[in-house]
């Protein structure tokens, strides 16, 4: 796979995809959309890998769309591309429906689209210095296609403030309204990460697929009632499997150890 403006590293079971445009604050184009869809369904399909992490290199995580994709944007006809699957969405989607856990670590400008892209992962992680902005009114537009992930994650009354004033957003802000989860200044930012890898990869794999896959039934699939039933028939499934048996039986292999080591 020959990659233009993204880099994907793999290191056991971690992989890291990073946005590199930083000449650009890794604003991004056609080409770079194209390339995150890319890169986001040959890790999904890697059964080696247990989470993906998304950043930025350079000064900005993301600044939103690139100022030629803008150009092309504004010369296309009103309703030109009409039946055509949007590009950006699909690319949303493939975020936010890959089986393992996602991380976003944002820094710098997350600006317009950018915030999609966070919105799609499971958790988001930020300098504390980072700036958010939904600044598509300023420019006459809406954040249309990023408004299903960005909602979901942040509700609607957040959204409205967001998103018609086109302000700028602190961490403290942003992480009060869960536009992101936590927020840390740089240097204590891959402490924290590594922290959070570790706590994943210590969950079983099959386990933690299988919870994002719950959550997701629960968010987006299923009614209430529906769910009062499906969940009883995932628990039952999920205790009868192996790993969970194996895991099981070695946490009360060890408490009945601990309490021998106490009495005796």
């Amino acid at each position: 796979m020959d990659l233009q403006t993204i880099i994907l590293e793999k290191n056991q079971q971690v992989a890291t995809v990073w946005l590199n445009r930083p000449e650009k604050h890794n604003a991004f184009n056609g080409q770079m959309i194209d390339e995150l869809i890319q890169v986001y369904t040959e890790v999904s399909d890697d059964p080696d890998i247990r989470i993906i992490i998304l950043r930025g290199k350079g000064k900005s995580f993301c600044a939103g769309a690139d100022v030629e994709m803008m150009r092309e944007i504004v010369s296309k006809k009103k309703n030109s591309k009409m039946g055509e699957r949007n590009q950006l969405s699909t690319c949303l989607q493939k975020i936010y429906q890959t089986d393992v856990p996602t991380i976003a670590v944002a820094h710098g400008s997350v600006f317009g689209g950018g915030n999609g892209l966070i919105a799609a992962c499971d958790i988001v992680l930020a300098e504390t210095a980072t700036i958010f902005s939904f600044s598509e009114v300023k420019l006459g537009l809406i954040p249309a296609v990023i408004s299903p992930f960005v909602i979901r994650r942040i509700g609607e009354f957040h959204a409205r403030d967001f998103m018609l004033t086109g302000r700028r957003i602190n961490t403290l802000e942003a992480e009060k309204s869960g536009l992101i989860n936590h927020s840390y200044n740089k240097e204590m930012i891959e402490q924290f990460l590594q922290e959070l890898i570790n706590n994943i990869l210590q969950g079983g794999e099959i386990a933690v697929k299988k919870c994002k896959s719950l959550i997701d039934h629960v968010v987006n699939r299923w009614s209430f009632e529906e769910a009062l039933l499906e969940t009883e028939k995932w628990i039952r499934d999920i205790r009868a499997s192996e790993e969970a048996q194996e895991r099981m039986n070695s946490f009360l292999k060890k408490k009945i150890q601990n309490r021998g080591t106490k009495n005796s």
